[in-house]
């Protein structure tokens, strides 16, 4: 038995829908009751990730934006990493006038975005959260865990990732979370890393830990059979039992 499961929200936990299935909601509440630590592993917001836990009454940690940021079971931030401040004050104008893609920055509490984005409603079934429009002379560049751009042409964000990836370096990490969304954060953060230090704080090591994922992001962001978890340990469910059949494999 596994004593640390983590596991990702789009395209895992949350269905097609972006909503939790009740058999989802049902699997956590009788994983945790069990005694099975949870920890919540996303790259979204943590004012978003916190209603979801909070509406499903469970005890989990939560390792959002990438692993920028972790929140204890209380609630409580642990730790974060932001971006540099002028790498972030950089990302606001790189493609801020560009009108085929959006970028979209998270700072402390706040979801900013370049212009507005109704469709972006969709992914919230399970939360409330608002984005504000932003200025890229007018937002503060201070704790930015998070800058990230979507496009509905993935092609237009490969120039994109190469050029930030030339520009800083190591300095960041940069990642496709969904081939239409690249993602932004400092150097050396990611879900992986972020997980064994939860892991460390609970009592276990990554090889007590079971990670699900949808499998598409990189550079170690990934949750699932991903290289930075894999060959630091931890023990990865696949893809199918992951999207397809994650809660029933937890119920074993």
């Amino acid at each position: 038995m596994y004593h640390v499961v983590a596991s990702d929200l789009d395209g895992t936990l949350l269905s097609p829908e972006h909503t939790l299935t009740p058999y989802a909601k049902e699997t956590l509440q009788l994983l945790t009751q069990q005694g099975v630590h949870f920890v919540f592993a996303t790259g979204r917001h943590h004012i978003d990730v916190s209603q979801i836990r909070d509406n499903l009454g469970i005890s989990a940690f939560m390792i959002t934006s990438n692993g920028a940021r972790v929140h204890n079971t209380a609630g409580e931030l642990i730790f974060s990493h932001n971006l540099d401040e002028d790498i972030a004050r950089d990302l606001y104008n790189m493609m801020h006038d560009n009108q085929d893609i959006l970028t979209n920055v998270y700072r402390n509490d706040d979801w900013f975005m370049n212009r507005e984005s109704p469709e972006q409603e969709e992914f919230f079934q399970e939360s409330i959260f608002k984005y504000e429009l932003f200025e890229p002379g007018l937002l503060e560049t201070d704790g930015v865990c998070k800058v990230y751009f979507t496009c509905d042409d993935h092609e237009k964000l490969l120039p994109l990732e190469d050029a930030i990836n030339a520009r800083w370096g190591d300095r960041v990490n940069v990642s496709f979370s969904f081939p239409t969304c690249l993602e932004v954060m400092a150097g050396g953060v990611s879900k992986g890393h972020a997980l064994e230090e939860v892991a460390k704080i609970i009592g276990y090591s990554l090889k007590e830990c079971i990670a699900f994922g949808d499998g598409h992001e990189r550079s170690g962001n990934a949750v699932d059979g991903g290289e930075r978890l894999h060959h630091a340990g931890c023990p990865a469910a696949s893809e199918r039992q992951a999207a397809g059949a994650g809660s029933d494999w937890l119920q074993r």
